[in-house]
């Protein structure tokens, strides 16, 4: 029985040791050299306490990062991917919540680190990799772990402002990627390519599926995301057959009909989530890439990655929807009406709701939150039993496969990544000049607004919100208006602002 994620790495590494496990430009590892440089690493951070605690990874994406999660990993931690694309006000948050004493880093962000981290030992990961192997010391640390244990925190966007910790545990990850890496035949042959940061969940997918089938992991440089034509030279030399992406970089190919210029023939695998896939979109990769298999998937963070898919039929329409078809295996996806009672008529729309292994532990060091949306199954009161309510609206089709019609709240998808529209209010509202402000999202096209009122200029006011907030929260269109829509209850409209837009 695997109980640890680590089972993964050691088993590939014995049995194909020498294959490259993961490459980016002008470098490779194998599976073996991923495991003894992660126990290096383990080695160096076990020396004090570590167990049980978090590690931050701060470092671009690639393999020394990898080597630095799985090192935290053997130290019997877990890790939380600190993203340097990150504007400093976010990590400075993120730094608060999360309480770390240990943050791996490279010399490149050695200064930045010292400002950012300043209650925090730095290690650097060229060092961790030279150290010894402390043997004695990590087998001591993996008899004290079990499958319950965290093994990674992602931070998402919170509507008070201030971004949650997801605490994800060795066994969900397990659980999740057993089903994952059989249900759409990933093997050993594969060559994934990772176009997620490893902050944000999808990454997930990409890396322990790897470990787990074997498959080669190829790092795509974000920069390639701004040339489409220099992206899709880099898929087709590295010769990659599957593609576990967020829709939105799927779409920035298609929208420059990139694939006309190259297609990668060798991707045989196309598995989309995040938002939902525009069709025309979808027809222009179908179209390139007539024998590939395309997966719709959903699900938020806190079940781990996804807890539905859709394999979608070549020869259906799919003008009225693409499913987010059934649940993955040993989870259960269901919708719940206004009273907590199930919903299981075609056409009716509930709330989507997840029981399984595969939930989140809850959110870090928020545990009012966390009982606010990891609650007793309403369904069963004989025994305690957890459920996970998505905030999600859902209906079923005639052939029971579950369709997604929107968000109960204001959180939206936007680019692949949930953000809370009241964070974004929260940090403009905090911008001085700004009187009052509304962000809303333009779901036909796909557009982030931000509506206000006050002296400054939308120039000097996007300037400023990309100090704080991620790129992908900052709203591109901005109105500055002498005064807001009120509702009824004196609550700012936004349906009056929305109909101003169309």
């Amino acid at each position: 029985m695997i109980t640890n994620v680590l089972s993964y790495l050691e088993t590939a590494a014995a049995r194909c040791s020498a294959k490259i496990a993961v490459r980016e430009p002008g470098k490779h590892m194998t599976f073996a050299q991923w495991e003894d440089y992660s126990r290096r690493v383990g080695s160096a951070l076990a020396k004090d306490e570590s167990i049980h605690a978090p590690v931050g990874v701060f470092m671009d994406k690639g393999i020394d990062a990898l080597c630095a999660c799985l090192g935290a990993v053997y130290a019997g931690a877990y890790y939380s991917v600190l993203n340097p694309e990150l504007p400093d006000a976010r990590l400075e948050q993120v730094d608060i919540i999360l309480g770390t004493k240990k943050i791996i880093t490279t010399e490149a962000y050695l200064q930045r680190a010292k400002e950012l981290f300043p209650g925090a030992t730095l290690y650097f990961i060229d060092d961790l990799k030279k150290g010894p192997v402390d043997s004695e010391r990590l087998e001591y640390i993996r008899t004290q772990m079990i499958d319950t244990d965290p093994l990674y925190i992602n931070f998402t966007s919170g509507s008070t402002g201030v971004p949650k910790g997801i605490v994800v545990s060795h066994r969900s990850v397990i659980d999740f990627i057993e089903c994952f890496v059989d249900l759409f035949f990933i093997g050993e042959e594969d060559v994934i390519a990772n176009q997620a940061p490893f902050d944000f969940d999808v990454s997930i997918k990409d890396i322990y599926t790897c470990l787990k089938a074997t498959a080669t992991l190829v790092i795509v440089p974000r920069r390639l995301f701004s040339m489409p034509t220099k992206l899709l030279d880099y898929l087709c030399d590295q010769r990659v057959t599957t593609l576990i992406w967020a829709v939105s970089a799927l779409c920035l190919i298609s929208s420059f009909h990139a694939l006309d210029y190259r297609t990668p023939s060798s991707v045989t695998k196309v598995l989309f989530s995040g938002e939902v896939m525009p069709l025309k979109h979808l027809r222009e990769w179908q179209r390139h890439l007539p024998d590939a298999m395309f997966v719709n998937l959903y699900g938020p963070t806190e079940i781990t990655c996804n807890c539905a898919y859709h394999i979608l039929n070549p020869s259906r329409d799919y003008s009225d929807g693409i499913p987010i078809g059934k649940p993955f295996p040993n989870e259960d996806v269901f919708l719940l009406d206004r009273y907590n009672r199930i919903v299981t008529q075609a056409g009716v729309e509930g709330m989507i709701a997840v029981r399984g292994t595969a939930l989140a532990l809850g959110y870090y060091r928020l545990s009012e939150k966390t009982n606010h949306h990891f609650v007793q199954n309403p369904l069963q009161q004989a025994y305690p039993e957890r459920i996970y309510l998505t905030g999600d609206i859902g209906k079923y089709d005639k052939e029971g496969n579950l369709l997604y019609c929107g968000r109960k709240d204001n959180q939206i998808k936007y680019m692949g990544h949930r953000i809370e529209l009241e964070e974004v209010e929260h940090t403009v509202n905090a911008v001085h000049g700004i009187e009052r402000c509304c962000c809303v999202f333009q779901k036909e096209k796909s557009q982030l607004h931000l509506f206000y009122t006050g002296g400054v200029e939308p120039a000097i006011l996007h300037q400023t919100m990309r100090k704080s907030l991620p790129v992908y929260m900052v709203p591109s269109l901005l109105h500055r208006v002498d005064t807001m829509p009120l509702s009824t209850n004196g609550k700012i409209d936004r349906k009056k602002l929305l109909e101003e837009l169309s």
